[in-house]
């Protein structure tokens, strides 16, 4: 699929998914704030294709909090269990992935793609290897290779591996897999409550007790 095809399918889709769905998004607006106090939605920076900056959309799963305000060096990693920052119906909107949702926009508006690597923190972009950067030549998608390897389960060097192998392999049928077995891994809930993987903060502290990254 060249890029003014996979643009297309990107634009029909989630447009098509947006007007299809409303019923079920305007009742998780209702649910999150008949549930706590704040807004419906989260928006927070992230660095998409040519590691160009964005807004992403998600439905607010946390206590009201200024994601501006969020010091993502030292924020502690969230616990999908009784971690006191996530509400209810956040937890419910994590554990079935709903709280996605709204990117549904970011793809209409061309940020994203339906498939490609999941959005990095501007934080994130000082712990990618080199030989890992290709994955910022394709718009980020709501799914991915990562996600339906194993999502939280994957240590970050493997969430990379996966997005530079997805980078390098890309295609109409393999995209259209990809959908597929993201459909599955949600449906089951493959790879939500499983041990995390060394996540990007652990690996960073693990660089700077090594002495700095091994390409610098």
């Amino acid at each position: 699929m060249g890029d003014a095809g996979k643009r297309l399918f990107d634009l029909l889709s989630s447009g098509l998914a947006l007007v299809l769905l409303s019923p079920l998004l305007l009742g998780i607006a209702v649910a999150i704030k008949l549930d706590s106090r704040g807004p419906v939605l989260f928006r927070q920076q992230r660095v998409g294709q040519s590691q160009r900056p964005f807004r992403v959309l998600k439905f607010r799963t946390m206590v009201d909090r200024d994601p501006d305000a969020i010091d993502q060096h030292s924020e502690r990693v969230v616990s999908e269990g009784e971690d006191p920052r996530i509400t209810r119906m956040g937890r419910f909107l994590r554990a079935t992935s709903l709280d996605e949702l709204p990117q549904l926009w970011n793809i209409f508006r061309g940020d994203m793609s339906v498939v490609g690597p999941r959005p990095v923190l501007p934080e994130q972009v000082e712990v990618v290897p080199s030989e890992f950067m290709a994955r910022f030549e394709v718009r980020p998608g709501l799914t991915g290779l990562a996600q339906v390897r194993g999502r939280r389960t994957l240590g970050w060097l493997q969430q990379l591996e996966a997005d530079a192998e997805y980078v390098s392999r890309r295609g109409v049928l393999y995209d259209l897999w990809l959908i597929l077995r993201t459909i599955h891994v949600v449906a089951t809930g493959r790879g939500v409550y499983g041990t995390p993987g060394q996540n990007w903060r652990a690996y960073r502290d693990s660089l700077r007790q090594d002495g700095g990254r091994d390409d610098q």
